[in-house]
């Protein structure tokens, strides 16, 4: 009888142990697929024998989360004025809004970029070097109404990062809008222009959180705005002038260096980072992902991190480029059709980061390996563009999430607009990221969480839906996912 007891007595505690560790989870669920969901909450889950085990630590916590958005561009805010104002309200409300996509960290140009109507600057004398005739008159005509717009939807606010593609053509050794490097004697100026631009914004509201140095200092082929830097360049700019003037004038705007392709980050962060005087203006780092269509090179975020811990870590550019959208062909963004710049233009060596690629993949990978990774913030490129992927005066056509035809007053939310919700809307500033795994590599998973919620975003690149355990510490629910799907995963927290 003792031992019939004991038996008893070793199944209830196996039995409450297993209750315990098995407690289920209470979850929310929103599902993109190719098959037709968008943003869609589900509730109803076919479950298989064969499940994927996905597993998030919330004891093990990474970098806290800046922000995700979209860029104010020219091109984009031209064309919300060429929209009706019922269609322009409603792109901002989808952008800004409690019940669209929550932006909180954006980006916009200083003077003009490719995605402008024209070559502009904020200054065109030479002899002006204290820049007494600086004026930002040009970007009161749309693009600050935008950004004022887009701040009145708002609830929570957001960040603005300003980078510039160019210096005005006088301050550079070739005199062009075009490649050239920024003359020493106008380093002083080209450092109080930057103050100026902070403060002229400033008057009409809107803060400048953060600046970066300057957009793509590689150059991109002379092809529209830039100018040139190398790492030891810039950080002498920034060490010398642009630091000592905003930590004099401004003292509370980030600035940024770097501001280009993954690839090269590395030998960046170990120069503007060498020591203490070289580090001590950098808040942190900006980079973008045309190295690859696939590759998001975690090893250079991680190795970018490393070198500077306490620092910002920021996606600030990245879009669907070298491509004429498809208008109202959801399908092709899930397609494997697309080409960057790199299939006809990358060197040899490069060739395989450039095969055809699937938009919607390339979004969401990139930003689940950019949070895993210890990025703290993602910022897509314009947020609206025309059925033509511009305006752009170089005619540099690309893909936005949110295509329009101002002529017929229609919008076209692609499926890129969806998978940014999926991001934006629930992965909050102040989120922490989380430790997660998946047993499967075609389920890709990021975490994050707040006091109030945990946050899981996963993907699914395969054909075939997947079923599978989510285990959150010690409770669990087993779920399932769509072909090709993207899924965000809302678990309150008690």
């Amino acid at each position: 009888m003792k031992k019939l007891e004991q038996i008893i007595v070793i199944a209830f505690c196996i039995l409450f142990i297993s209750c315990q560790t098995e407690e289920a989870l209470k979850v929310q669920v929103f599902e993109t697929s190719r098959s037709g969901n968008q943003l869609k909450e589900i509730s109803d889950f076919e479950t298989k024998d064969s499940l994927v085990q996905i597993k998030i630590d919330s004891t093990r916590q990474y970098q806290s989360i800046t922000g995700i958005g979209g860029s104010f561009t020219e091109a984009s805010a031209h064309l919300l004025s060429e929209l009706s104002q019922e269609k322009r309200n409603e792109i901002l409300q989808a952008y800004f809004g409690d019940d669209g996509a929550k932006y909180s960290l954006t980006r916009t140009h200083i003077n003009s970029c490719d995605f402008s109507l024209s070559n502009y600057a904020y200054s065109d004398d030479p002899d002006d070097k204290q820049l007494e005739k600086f004026s930002i008159d040009h970007d009161k005509d749309v693009l600050i109404p935008m950004i004022k717009d887009a701040m009145n939807v708002s609830s929570d606010g957001f960040k603005i990062m300003s980078s510039p593609w160019t210096a005005p053509p006088y301050m550079k050794d070739n005199n062009d809008w075009k490649g050239g490097k920024l003359l020493p004697e106008y380093y002083d100026t080209w450092a109080l222009f930057f103050s100026k631009y902070i403060e002229a914004y400033s008057k009409e509201d809107i803060d400048i959180w953060a600046i970066t140095v300057e957009n793509e200092p590689l150059g991109n082929g002379n092809n529209w705005e830039s100018m040139h830097y190398t790492p030891e360049e810039m950080t002498e700019f920034v060490k010398n002038h642009l630091g000592p003037r905003l930590r004099a004038d401004h003292k509370d705007v980030k600035i940024f260096g770097y501001d280009q392709n993954r690839e090269e980050l590395n030998h960046w962060v170990d120069v503007m980072y060498a020591d203490e005087e070289s580090a001590q203006y950098y808040d942190g780092t900006a980079v973008h992902w045309y190295a690859s269509t696939f590759d998001y090179f975690p090893s250079n975020l991680q190795y970018a991190h490393k070198k500077a811990p306490n620092k910002y870590l920021i996606q600030s550019e990245g879009c669907v480029d070298a491509e004429v959208p498809h208008w109202k062909d959801d399908d092709w963004y899930w397609q494997k059709e697309a080409t960057d710049w790199g299939w006809d233009w990358a060197p040899e060596k490069d060739k395989h980061y450039h095969p055809k690629y699937r938009p919607v993949y390339r979004y969401a990978r990139d930003m689940i390996g950019c949070f895993n990774n210890w990025v703290d913030g993602w910022i897509d490129w314009n947020m609206v563009l025309d059925k033509q992927g511009g305006p752009n005066w170089f005619k540099n056509w690309c893909v936005a999430p949110v295509i329009v035809d101002t002529e017929a007053d229609e919008i076209y939310y692609t499926p890129l607009y969806y998978v940014m919700c999926h991001f934006s809307k629930y992965i909050r500033p102040g989120d922490v990221v989380l430790a997660s795994e998946s047993s499967d590599e075609d389920l890709m998973i990021t975490a994050v969480k707040n006091d109030d919620q945990l946050t899981a975003v996963l993907f699914n690149l395969s054909e075939e839906s997947k079923s599978y355990q989510l285990t959150i510490d010690n409770k669990s629910v087993q779920l399932s996912v769509s072909p090709q799907a993207l899924q965000t995963i809302v678990v309150p927290l008690d």
